[in-house]
């Protein structure tokens, strides 16, 4: 099946969807030059959600991607949240921060039947998830729309399951891939492996379209996927200094500098292990901390030293997400970063 078949679009490109650093804006730029423009969905409210769909949707007539996180909400757990606190105290400190006035934070909400509700009145042409796939129910939902239901593995195990779970296409995330692993069916992170390993290991053992995500920063790195069984390539580090993005300014400076040779898996942010570039916080704590509650709820504790810190001009406790190759990108509109991608 060609790229075209599947999704509608023009070239094997998809703008991978990059929750707290892009909103609809990029996605619409990635779709009307002729790629899958994607749209996280992950840190925003049932009503964000309707307003982003309703900009893409007055904007392009393209197909687009919408994305959801899959993950099974926590208990809270007081213990370890203390122990979390405690090993941030001295941040706490050093920055005149009261512990005890900070709030358990919104954390970052799954796909739900509000969410499918929302899907319902739009019907996007593609709709994919991260950590797993939803309900049966509720992917039943999706399925009614007619969409194409793309979800991510970082494992062969993983792959087959999805497309046991009737996926329609599956994102091998290799490794090299900045923000967080797609990892559901293992908390082993010795299972996971770089993308050129990757790809062509789930493309023989599964029969749907495989798309290659991590390391791709240029045509070269697209050509070499596609060489290896995939039908596109999933690119997002690339984008970040796009105008289109939301990216900080600490995030892009970060970005543009030699420190984005140097990145980890770290869970010091949220919980869950995410590739970022490595900073005080990331040294210091992490890179995986055993004291990190589980995700979504380390980020309350860490949300004012990283307000504090960004106050005062420094990305110290900041989650500068990025992929191991950070060298695509550039201050180009999207529009001209789909066309040397796919050129």
């Amino acid at each position: 099946m060609t790229v075209r078949q599947l999704f509608g679009i023009d070239v094997p490109l998809i703008q991978a969807p990059m929750a707290g650093v892009q909103a609809s804006a990029l996605a619409i730029a990635a779709s009307n030059a002729g790629a899958l423009g994607s749209l996280p969905c992950a840190l925003l409210s049932t009503d964000g959600i309707a307003q982003e769909l309703a900009a893409i949707r007055s904007q392009t007539a393209r197909p687009f991607n919408v994305n959801f996180f899959c993950h099974a909400l926590p208990h809270a757990d007081a213990a370890r949240e203390d122990a979390w606190r405690e090993a941030l105290s001295p941040y706490y400190h050093e920055f005149g921060i009261d512990p005890a006035a900070i709030k358990p934070g919104p954390g970052r909400a799954p796909f739900d039947a509000a969410s499918a509700a929302v899907l319902e009145q739009v019907k996007p042409a593609v709709v994919s998830f991260h950590f797993g796939l939803p309900s049966d129910e509720l992917l039943a939902r999706v399925r009614a729309l007619g969409a194409r239901i793309v979800g991510c593995a970082t494992t062969v195990a993983e792959a087959r399951w999805l497309e046991a779970k009737g996926v329609d296409a599956i994102i091998a995330q290799g490794l090299e891939a900045g923000g967080h692993r797609g990892i559901f069916a293992t908390d082993d992170l010795t299972t996971q492996v770089g993308t050129l390993a990757l790809v062509p290991q789930i493309v023989r053992a599964v029969r749907v379209p495989v798309i290659a995500a991590g390391g791709i920063a240029d045509a070269q790195g697209v050509k070499a996927v596609l060489a290896l069984g995939a039908v596109a390539a999933q690119v997002g580090t690339a984008f970040l200094l796009c105008p289109e993005a939301t990216t900080s300014r600490i995030h892009r400076d970060a970005l543009a500098s030699e420190a984005a040779l140097h990145t980890a898996l770290t869970n010091v942010f949220t919980g869950r292990p995410a590739r970022g570039i490595v900073n005080r916080v990331v040294r210091e704590v992490g890179p995986i901390s055993a004291k990190a509650p589980p995700f979504p709820l380390a980020t309350a504790a860490l949300a004012p030293l990283r307000a504090e810190a960004e106050r005062r001009g420094s990305g110290d406790f900041s989650p500068l997400w990025s992929g191991q190759n950070a060298s695509g990108c550039r201050k180009i509109p999207a529009a001209q970063l789909v066309r040397e991608l796919t050129a």
